[in-house]
């Protein structure tokens, strides 16, 4: 396989430039006339939303990473790919987002979270598209509230399978703490396999199932997240290849999820579904510089320090941060035949998925959701040429930052400390022009009082 290479330069400010709103679309010569579905049966397609858990920007193929996913790089090909998805900076406030199409600082969710998370009237996606005659499935981390009152079940979704806690040991299963994790329909299962292969053999099952009605899966990895153990199969591909021996463990993790969506794409395929189901593949966060206890999981990782993990290149920062290496990821959108192959300039946001997808398959809230994100479906199709300038907002225990347009603010927890960056000229972040421009840190500072007042 050959891989890219990293954007240069000037190949990221041609796609940061446009940014502010402007949409581009390379069309690939190889694809082919609109498949001859019904009107009804394309407006609510199937929906199969993969999330990968510390996947960094350059962690894979088509970004020019030394890691192989054949799979990805082969469906992100035949997709809308998207230059500028963001996310949230970690994993509960990113799947908050998703599910909830708010930014997770209305519930109080700044970082990773227990206990309850969402408001009693909460309407998550799950809940919308069960609403709309779907059959709504989850497979793979929760992390969205805590067992027994807060989960999956609770919130829209009719089969639940996987953890329920942030990260587990992909071969015990047990969370850092040590106590259980894994579940089926919300009660705690014992079960044998590493937890990549587990999430994936429940996929291609639910994709399996005869359905009468179109199915929401939801497919969350545990991989890259530390703590890595890879079988031989996956790590023999990289040995004499990449030096450092915590990154082979994260490219092993990947190949070996990419293999997992490889076989769920291939089920789809076996049915007779891939025409009429819309695939999303995003990454929660950008990737962890590195990690080292000797205490948690039981100490099974004491002599394992993971001492290199995530590639985030060219960008800058890690997990956490709200600089773009944290909050922006690998991400594209595919339905053969409905959408044509090709590049995303404009920003995205997480929260956007929820409005996208409910007016997708029609449906209508009885009463306002308060939804921060915006229906995205017209920029991804091409039925519209341009967005309006985003206004985009993140909140971490540490830092805030707004976007409005190319410029962007970031201010520390005390609200003093201010750095401001044009992406458009750089999407580096490498120069802070704080200082030259006064006036419009204030006005960013306004907008970033306005926009942070519906927190909690």
């Amino acid at each position: 396989m050959t891989y890219q290479r990293y954007p240069n330069r000037r190949d990221f400010l041609g796609m940061v430039a446009v940014g502010a709103g402007a949409t581009y679309l390379h069309n690939s010569s190889w694809s082919r006339e609109p498949a001859k579905t019904s009107k009804e049966e394309r407006t609510r397609p199937n929906i199969i939303f993969i999330i990968a858990d510390d996947m960094g920007w350059a962690d894979i193929g088509y970004h020019g990473s030394e890691i192989q996913t054949p799979n990805l790089d082969r469906m992100a090909g035949q997709s809308v790919r998207f230059d500028q998805h963001y996310v949230m900076p970690t994993c509960t406030p990113t799947r908050v987002g998703f599910i909830s199409g708010r930014y997770p600082s209305r519930y109080g969710v700044t970082s990773p979270a227990y206990g309850k998370i969402f408001d009693d009237n909460t309407v998550t996606l799950a809940m919308a598209l069960r609403n709309c005659g779907y059959d709504t499935s989850l497979t793979g981390k929760w992390h969205m509230g805590s067992p027994p009152e807060w989960t999956p079940l609770k919130y829209g979704f009719d089969s639940s399978y996987g953890y329920f806690h942030g990260q587990i040991d992909p071969y015990t299963h047990l969370y850092k703490t040590g106590v259980r994790s894994w579940h089926r329909n919300d009660q705690y299962l014992e079960e044998k396999g590493h937890a990549t292969d587990l999430i994936t053999d429940e996929a291609v099952r639910i994709v399996g199932l005869k359905h009468d009605k179109p199915f929401f899966l939801y497919v969350a990895y545990s991989v890259p997240h530390f703590p890595l153990d890879e079988p031989d199969k996956w790590t023999s591909i990289y040995k004499g290849k990449i030096k450092e021996t915590s990154r082979l463990w994260l490219a092993a993790s990947i190949t070996h999820m990419d293999d997992g969506i490889g076989r769920i794409v291939d089920a789809v395929n076996r049915r007779g579904l891939r025409e009429n189901t819309l695939i999303i593949f995003v990454s929660d966060n950008g990737g962890q510089k590195s990690w080292h206890d000797t205490k948690e999981y039981k100490g099974r990782y004491a002599e394992k320090p993971h001492t290199v993990l995530g590639n985030n290149k060219p960008l800058r920062g890690w997990k956490g941060d709200v600089y773009e290496g944290g909050i922006r990821v690998p991400a594209f959108v595919n339905w053969p035949g409905v959408l044509k192959p090709g590049s995303l300039a404009a920003p995205v946001h997480i929260v956007d998925w929820m409005p996208t997808l409910c007016k997708l398959v029609g449906y209508v809230p009885k009463t306002d959701l308060g939804w921060d994100g915006k229906d995205v479906w017209p920029l991804i199709c091409g039925q519209t040429a341009s967005g309006e300038p985003r206004l985009l907002y993140w909140k971490t225990p540490g830092a805030a930052a707004i976007r409005q347009g190319n410029w962007k603010l970031i201010v520390d927890k005390k609200g003093k400390e201010a750095e401001l960056y044009d992406l458009a000229a750089d999407p580096y972040e490498e120069r802070d022009l704080a200082q030259l421009h006064p006036q419009r840190v204030e006005d960013l500072r306004r907008l970033l009082a306005k926009i942070s007042a519906d927190d909690r």
